[in-house]
């Protein structure tokens, strides 16, 4: 079975996206995993399908590279977003996921840079992605906790490496600790250890930001059955959220990515967390997926 797709990246946050619109794409987790395989097959992030919807113009469907589904992708409501303008020519599209529904629609003038060598900025794209979640039944969590710090660490009980992060829903659990520790060992291992604690039943995504100052935040993150990845757009709106809470950042920032920049802004008056950045086409070209056993 062949289908058509186009790669595309925002941030460096990298995508298979295939339209689903009129036919039904319906992957194995294996086959998942041969298309996000950066060795044999396409290689992404996510696999994404477009698929309809009977309360927005589209419903997008979000296959992590493990093969398992969640709930959305900030980044590629972005991607999805500007293919959604493009054929059918609004300026602003809604788009629903498993973690809610969301709009999208184009800005003008460069916000945000990156992307692999030799793609093309292709838009500047903004996304409303809602409400956080705050309270620990949303994140959600195995325990009630304040969730503007919440009781983990990495480490010696005296001397953690990392404690008390901050815990935020943006429709997928995100965990996100204050740190100037960012190298890839340090969060390669503390990530991928954190990712299923046993305090986050559905697992979680572990950023790791630092804050250089209040309107500014360098972030990486292990995002949860991706890895450490280029970008995360739910990643850098708990980041955010995270760190306005605390009294770190005011409300507003510029999230710096290994892929980019992102702007974060958390309405106060709407309480909406809305998202810009870089929408970039890659290439197309045609998945051959091979049939499951059996």
């Amino acid at each position: 079975m062949t289908r058509p797709f186009v790669k595309m990246n925002g941030a460096g946050n990298d995508f298979v996206v295939v339209n689903a619109l009129e036919t039904p794409f319906t992957p194995t987790a294996a086959q998942v995993r041969a298309i996000a395989n950066r060795d044999t097959g396409q290689g992404c992030d996510q696999l994404i399908a477009i698929e309809p919807s009977d309360t927005a113009d589209a419903f997008m469907r979000v296959w992590n590279a493990d093969g398992g589904v969640v709930e959305t992708c900030g980044n590629a409501l972005r991607c999805v977003g500007w293919l959604l303008m493009l054929s059918t020519g609004k300026d602003r599209v809604t788009i629903d996921t498993l973690g809610g529904p969301t709009t999208a629609w184009r800005v003008p003038g460069p916000v945000g840079s990156g992307g692999p060598e030799g793609s093309t900025t292709t838009a500047q794209v903004k996304v409303d992605m809602g409400a956080p979640r705050l309270d620990w039944t949303q994140i959600p969590l195995e325990e009630a906790m304040d969730t503007r710090g919440i009781e983990l660490q990495v480490g010696p009980i005296d001397a953690p490496l990392l404690h008390t992060p901050g815990a935020v829903s943006m429709g997928n659990p995100h965990v996100v600790f204050f740190t100037d520790r960012q190298d890839d060992a340090f969060v390669r291992g503390s990530g991928s250890l954190i990712e299923h604690h046993p305090l986050f039943p559905q697992g979680v995504n572990v950023g790791f930001a630092n804050v250089l100052a209040p309107d500014r935040i360098r972030l990486r993150v292990w995002e949860r059955g991706a890895g450490l990845t280029r970008a995360c757009g739910t990643g850098a709106c708990a980041a955010l959220v995270a760190s306005s809470r605390r009294g770190l950042t005011g409300r507003s920032a510029t999230v710096e990515v290994d892929g980019g920049t992102l702007r974060i802004d958390w309405d106060e008056a709407s309480g909406h967390v809305f998202m810009t950045g870089p929408v970039e086409i890659e290439r197309t070209g045609t998945l051959t997926l091979q049939p499951a056993p059996g």
